[in-house]
């Protein structure tokens, strides 16, 4: 089928009734609990050309193949990763001065957060793009949490664990405590009181009163007691006071996160117990009898926009009001540069990708052009090439300030407080992959859950805002009672929108998105130095956006566990676990090796430079050159073909085997058959020497002998042996196929007749033999026939035998010849 000029040959008329029943056959490819709420046949995907059934889930856009109903992944994509969709029809101008007339595609196109743009197109008079719509607009922005498709599937095989304990774990692993054994009870209960020689573990957020957005343990100096911590909290935005996210085993030093302070429009308020918290961030070196060590504050703002926060109550910190502190701006653009950032992007890889959305032939599907000129497979896709998106710029000034971070904390043992204006976007993005550089346990699978864990969700990345997905409600006191409702019974959805086109909510941005993509950059620099691979935090960042799994939902842990999040949904880290059982599994990093890359990572800028992510930018609108467009993939193409070949040559080895078996085998039937015909020929030789002596002798005494077959018909020439003729030295020669006539059951007659008498008589040799010979010779000469001898005149004695052994060799002996 190519494209909507391929529609006109199906009757749509009758296309709703036809195949209405469809949908019955869909139970195979939904998930559990996933229900089918709307659907259209013969729907077009206009990016590949494909015909197929598109239906809307209450999880996801589900596009199967017409021919092959296989699912067609670039058409398949979960709501909560649709970003808006839109209707459009365009009229076809084939048929010139005939616009009212002229036949128009009714198109639908959907956009979603994973840089991907897909465009269906439907018949007209169907009626199925509205049907598809309006399922769309009820639920691909569910008003209320429980309406999530987590929330209505349940945990399900994939049960999620208490995520408090597993932060607690973590904690206790930066404090060299990690042998220590803790109770969920007292994490709850706010009893648990763990510290080394300089931090310590206070559990003064426990009922979330301090910070709305913070865990509910956090490590701070062990010099500061609650009370002071309480009084700086009011120093710091929305109480996000600074706290210790990572510290060095060795060294001490420290990476620190908060928000901005409150210094005000005039940059001149100050708070004692702040600054006092911040000075122990930098405790003495060598053991507290050394020199205390720097303090950099890393603000990851541009300087303007600080400057302009101060008008709002918020700003900077001055290095003078903190000890040896040395004050560093980063530059980082806000949420939404970053948002219309990643929306260029997209744009510019559907318009020069080789599946665009317009279905038209682009650069690369013609094979003459790539971006700039270059060749796309060897990523020469730079910073400049890819228009104004800027995406790879803002990926670059994060990467920068992370090493920077990372060598400030490594090189010179000094503590970095870092924070942007809230302190959840930025600030995590830059903590959180410094902390990748600094800790080799972070580069593992399971320091990679422990990081995500513990500086993404636990200090309150709002996933609910940027994600544009509904959070949790004000009053959750009756969350569990609602949740069952929504489970019992299927809730009205309503649109939380006015607008069809599901324009991004103003907080939606793809911040989780650009650090992912930050990680890949570092694997691509290091790619020894990471146990998971590039297909791996694909399939994360899938997850993430399609939340199937209730990690992530909500904007905080306060938020999540007043919803008890954790016990009614799925968990995405036992999912994924679940997936790379085999130790081959594409998430595994084969290049992984933990003793060369032990330490901290520090890349010089130069190697910064980041490209575009195959796996991830280029896997909808180039997929060719996704699927090889990094060294790991190559590999595993490699790999893929090594082991087919391998897989052949096994086979061609047993074949071998068995051939050289079969040929021995031979060889000794051979040989034994050849022993039995040598064996055979000497037997016929000797039977038939012995039988010619026999008949001789027989002769001698004056009789015949005749040799015949009782079995045959006596008119038939070939059931008479020949007769052994008298000075014959050699077996008579036999036709072969006398022996294939014969019956191995039949018997062979041996006649013995007596000579006529005159023959005898005449026979001076008989008569010389019989009278020496016979008993009952007297002096008068022989009395036969009157005497009792063996002469019997005409009379004969009929002997009747089975030969059957001797008539086989008889017949061989051709082959032997006469010695």
């Amino acid at each position: 089928m190519e494209g909507a000029g391929s529609w006109d040959v199906l009757e749509w008329t009758k296309i709703e009734t036809v195949l209405r029943s469809a949908s019955d056959g869909m139970s195979e490819f939904l998930l559990e609990a996933e229900e089918v709420v709307a659907q259209g046949h013969g729907v077009v995907l206009i990016n590949t050309d494909l015909a197929g059934t598109l239906s809307v889930t209450n999880f996801r856009l589900l596009f199967l193949s017409e021919v092959s109903r296989d699912i067609i992944d670039l058409g398949t994509i979960p709501l909560t990763t649709i970003e808006k969709f839109s209707k459009q029809i365009v009229k076809n101008s084939s048929v010139p001065r005939q616009s009212d007339k002229a036949q128009s595609q009714r198109l639908l196109q959907v956009v979603g957060k994973d840089l991907r743009i897909i465009v269906f197109g439907f018949r007209p008079r169907t009626k199925q793009r509205r049907a598809v719509f309006d399922a769309l607009s009820r639920y691909t922005r569910p008003t209320q949490i429980w309406d999530m498709y987590t929330l209505i599937c349940g945990p399900s095989k994939f049960v999620n664990a208490n995520p408090k304990l597993r932060l607690m774990k973590e904690y206790l692993r930066l404090l060299g405590k990690g042998s220590l054994s803790i109770l969920s009870n007292k994490i709850d209960d706010g009893s648990l009181n763990v510290s080394n020689e300089l931090w310590r573990i206070s559990s003064i957020n426990s009922g979330y009163s301090l910070c709305s957005t913070y865990p509910s343990s956090l490590i701070v100096p062990r010099s500061i007691s609650d009370e002071e911590i309480q009084q700086a909290a009011l120093f710091r935005g929305r109480g996000r006071l600074p706290v210790i996210s990572w510290c060095h085993s060795v060294t001490g030093a420290v990476l620190a996160r908060s928000s901005q302070p409150l210094v005000g429009l005039m940059m001149n308020m100050r708070s004692n117990m702040d600054e006092k918290l911040v000075a122990a961030l930098c405790p003495q070196t060598c053991n507290g009898k050394g020199a205390r060590r720097k303090l950099y504050i890393a603000d990851a703002r541009p300087r303007k926009n600080a400057l302009a926060n101060g008008a709002m109550g918020g700003g900077s910190e001055s290095s003078s009001n903190y000890f040896q502190s040395e004050i560093v701006f980063f530059g980082i653009d806000n949420i939404h540069a970053m948002r219309d950032s990643f929306a260029r992007l997209r744009d510019y890889l559907d318009t020069y990708g080789s599946t665009s959305s317009d279905g038209m032939s682009s650069f690369l599907r013609n094979g003459g052009w790539t971006w700039g000129g270059g060749n796309l497979s060897s990523m020469s896709a730079s910073v400049s090439t890819l228009g104004d998106s800027a995406w790879l710029n803002h990926v670059q000034i994060v990467l920068a300030g992370a090493a920077w971070i990372a060598a400030r904390v490594e090189m010179e043992s000094a503590s970095v407080l870092v924070h942007c204006s809230d302190g959840w976007d930025r600030t995590t993005q830059l903590v959180s992959l410094a902390s990748l550089l600094l800790d080799p346990y972070y580069r593992t699978l399971k320091g990679f859950q422990a990081l995500v864990e513990k500086d993404w969700l636990a200090f309150g990345h709002p996933f609910s805002d940027r994600l544009g997905i509904p959070s949790a409600p004000d009053n959750s006191s009756s969350h569990l009672e609602l949740s069952r409702q929504s489970s019992a019974a299927t809730l009205p959805r309503t649109s939380s929108v006015s607008s069809s086109s599901h324009s991004q909510a103003s907080n939606s941005s793809p911040i989780f998105v650009q650090w992912v993509d930050c990680v890949s950059q570092l694997l691509r620099v290091y790619p020894a130095a990471f146990e998971f691979s590039s297909a791996f935090l694909v399939d994360f960042l899938d997850c993430v956006l399609s939340c199937r799994f209730g990690n992530f939902l909500c904007n905080s842990e306060k938020e999540r566990q007043q919803c008890g999040i954790a016990d009614i949904s799925a968990c995405i880290w036992i999912y994924l676990a679940h997936l790379r059982e085999d130790d081959s599994h594409v998430h595994y990093n084969v290049f992984y090796d933990p003793t060369k890359h032990n330490h901290p990572l520090l890349p010089p800028a130069a190697s910064l430079a980041p490209t575009l992510w195959p796996q991830f930018h280029l896997r909808w609108a180039c997929p060719l050159e996704a699927q090889s467009g990094g060294v790991e993939s190559r590999w595993r193409a490699m790999q893929n073909n090594y082991a087919e070949m391998a897989k052949a040559k096994d086979m061609a080895d047993l074949r071998t085997e068995d051939l050289e078996a079969s040929l021995e085998s031979l060889t000794v039937e051979m040989q034994k058959e050849r022993l039995s015909a040598i064996s055979a020929a000497a037997t016929a030789r000797r039977v038939f020497r012995e039988n010619l002596a026999i008949k001789k002798a027989i002769e001698s005494l004056g009789c015949e002998v005749h040799l015949s077959s009782n079995k045959r018909d006596p008119a038939d020439p070939w059931s008479v042996v020949p007769e052994i003729r008298e000075g014959s030295t050699s077996p008579p020669r036999v036709d072969p196929g006398d022996a294939k006539e014969r019956n191995a059951k039949d018997d062979l007659c041996v006649s013995i007749v007596a000579m006529d008498e005159q023959f005898v008589s005449s026979n001076p040799i008989s008569s010389r033999v019989c009278e020496t010979l016979c008993p009952f010779r007297t002096r008068e000469g022989c009395k036969w026939p009157d005497s009792r001898c063996s002469q019997f005149g005409s009379q004969f004695v009929g002997l009747k035998a089975n030969f059957d052994a001797f008539d086989r060799l008889s017949i061989n002996d051709h082959y032997f010849g006469s010695n």
